[in-house]
């Protein structure tokens, strides 16, 4: 998934993305590419060129971290991507491991949450958990399965996403901030690989570097069936279990929007009565992602008790 010069990437990547007016640098328009040149960084970052240059071709392996503020503040950088650079440029920020599943505490706390949308998702953008509220959110989409996949491999994305480029610049710049914190993460090398090769459209923002962890923002769904949707989301970190976060989707109340997610509940109600009839067996987990005659088309969270058990069972 990376290269051998991760940091040479990046600062190639955030100086083609920085002009020459967002720099306070007199532009004269005659510029062969996009963005800064190499003697411009170096001139804010109060550097030589020469060792700039040998940083961006990794001659320069291990740069201080007066350096690195240095040049964060000459390619404008703010928090996240700032960070980024010291986790490239220092080895002080240690190798994280994330979880890949999710404690019966947190499904329980999810699965109470019965008037929103909420769900848990991994380093990679896999969903590993969901409510009934989420499942019947994402119903018009093929899987439920990677945030990932549905922006760029489904084509119902685009009817569902109201600004489908925003989502999907969001997306890849939360993706690289996962990877910043979890590098050499298995999953997040796995859908990097496969998008990079089926999505156009997503190895071109990968390649942009942008370091963007989504917290909260206010999104614009068009349900099939709902219609019209405007959302809060918060992102919230499950501290007990690195690399997942526990997303949610609220509406102010006595809106048109939480009218409209009551709407949603009522299907979501529906679909697990439907779901559980007599000749189902009722199943908290909600349906397998593996077995393709599930309609749901979506994953049972692996309880940590369960990987327990067949890891003794091996």
């Amino acid at each position: 998934m990376e290269s051998e010069n991760e940091l040479g990437d990046y600062l190639r990547a955030r100086r083609a993305a920085l002009s020459a007016a967002d720099a306070g640098l007199p532009d004269d328009g005659s510029r062969r590419v996009p963005g800064l040149r190499r003697d411009e960084v170096a001139l804010l970052a109060g550097m030589s060129t020469d060792y700039y240059i040998r940083l961006e071709q990794g001659r320069e392996r291990h740069p201080s971290e007066q350096v690195l503020r240095a040049i964060a503040g000459a390619l404008r950088l703010d928090e996240a991507g700032t960070t980024h650079l010291f986790r490239l440029g220092l080895s002080v920020f240690g190798k994280a491991t994330a979880v890949p599943t999710v404690a019966p505490e947190l499904l329980r706390l999810m699965d109470g949450m019965r008037e929103v949308p909420a769900f848990v998702v991994g380093t990679g953008q896999d969903v590993l958990a969901a409510n009934a509220m989420a499942r019947e959110l994402y119903r018009g989409f093929a899987r439920y399965d990677n945030l990932l996949r549905m922006i760029f491999l489904d084509p119902f994305a685009r009817q569902f996403y109201a600004d489908w480029d925003h989502a999907a610049r969001i997306a890849v710049g939360n993706l690289r901030a996962s990877s910043s914190q979890f590098p050499r993460d298995e999953r997040i090398e796995r859908i990097v690989g496969e998008l990079g090769v089926r999505s156009p459209a997503f190895a071109n923002l990968w390649a942009r570097y942008e370091v963007r962890p989504r917290t909260h923002e206010d999104k614009h769904f068009r349900h099939p069936r709902v219609g019209e949707l405007r959302l809060h989301f918060e992102a919230l970190a499950v501290t007990s279990a690195p690399g997942q976060h526990l997303s949610v989707y609220s509406a102010e109340p006595g809106s048109a929007d939480s009218d409209a997610l009551i709407l949603l509940r009522r299907l979501s109600e529906q679909a697990t009565e439907d779901a559980t009839g007599p000749d189902r067996v009722d199943d908290p987990d909600g349906p397998d992602l593996n077995n393709p005659g599930d309609p749901a088309g979506w994953e049972r969270p692996r309880r940590r008790e369960d990987v327990a058990r067949a890891d003794g069972d091996n």
